[in-house]
């Protein structure tokens, strides 16, 4: 409801001018809500009920499918997810819909857990009569934040892909910028939109991120399959989104997750550069 993207997003939208409700499924959360100037809805997007009620009467809704690090499946969970927004959807009578894909929600499997996004791409295609844009956002700069503790321990950036490897990024705020323009149009048909703020390669990203918080010499380092999976389960992550994003990896290594996008290049959109973001990687290192 307030992560990186839907809150800056509401931002946007409120100082438009816009009647922004907010769905989450914490109470906890009303006040901070209500302090961006939206209302707060409380529920679970596993309800059909609850959101069919919360997008009736809507112009447009922004969807996406909230972190589960805990689902048996995770694909099964963001698939299942994706079907009851279809549902309330059909039976709200709502006509815009822009929904948060992924990079590589193209591809029925080998992605790790954007193979749910996919599902979900494909649930929003049995939509008739409603105008869906689908998001695609790149590599999210943030997620470079659970290496911290990678850097301070090994003096390493890395993952199971080599440091050629092409890497298309971005910054939440700036899928937020999309997402907001995306509301505030007439939509009209099904259609996607790739949201990309840089494209580099992994050792590019580990000189940059190094340069940053004053460690120049930064190395990326490439591990096996095996090792990754290792270091994430040590690091705390269920095996389930472990095992997941071992293949995300992987799918980055044979560079097939971004095979669609460079196919079709389409012009990068993103304001925020990875330099920029870097200072943002500094402050969070540096505050531990």
């Amino acid at each position: 409801s307030l992560g990186n993207t839907s809150k800056p997003l509401t931002e946007i939208l409120v100082s438009k001018g816009h009647e922004v409700t907010v769905i989450s499924s914490n109470a906890d959360k009303v006040a901070d809500i209500e302090a961006l100037g939206a209302k707060a809805a409380i529920g679970s997007v596993e309800d059909v009920a609850f959101l069919t009620s919360a997008f009736s009467g809507q112009d447009a809704v922004y969807t996406m499918v909230p972190p589960n690090l805990g689902a048996p499946d995770i694909r099964e969970f963001i698939a299942s997810v994706g079907k009851v927004y279809v549902e309330a959807i059909k039976a709200s009578g709502l006509k815009q819909v822009v929904n948060l894909s992924s990079i590589g929600a193209d591809l029925d499997g080998g992605t790790g857990p954007i193979a749910g996004l996919h599902d979900v791409e494909q649930s929003y295609a049995s939509l008739e009569g409603v105008a869906v844009k689908h998001l695609r956002p790149a590599y999210f700069y943030v997620n470079f934040y659970g290496n911290i503790g990678m850097i301070k321990h090994a003096g390493i950036l890395g993952s199971n892909y080599p440091a050629d490897t092409p890497v298309v990024l971005v910054h939440p705020a700036d899928i937020a910028a999309a997402a907001a323009e995306e509301l505030q149009n007439s939509l009209a048909g099904h259609s996607v939109r790739y949201v990309v703020s840089e494209q580099s390669t992994a050792g590019e990203v580990a000189k940059i991120l190094g340069e940053a918080i004053g460690k120049p010499e930064l190395p990326w380092v490439e591990f096996n399959d095996a090792d990754a999976l290792q270091g994430m389960l040590q690091a705390g992550l269920p095996e389930v989104m472990a095992k997941a994003y071992v293949e995300m990896g992987d799918a980055t290594r044979s560079r097939k997750l971004y095979r669609h996008y460079f196919d079709n290049k389409p012009a990068i959109s993103g304001k925020i550069k990875l330099a920029d973001f870097a200072k943002e990687f500094a402050l969070a290192y540096e505050a531990g």
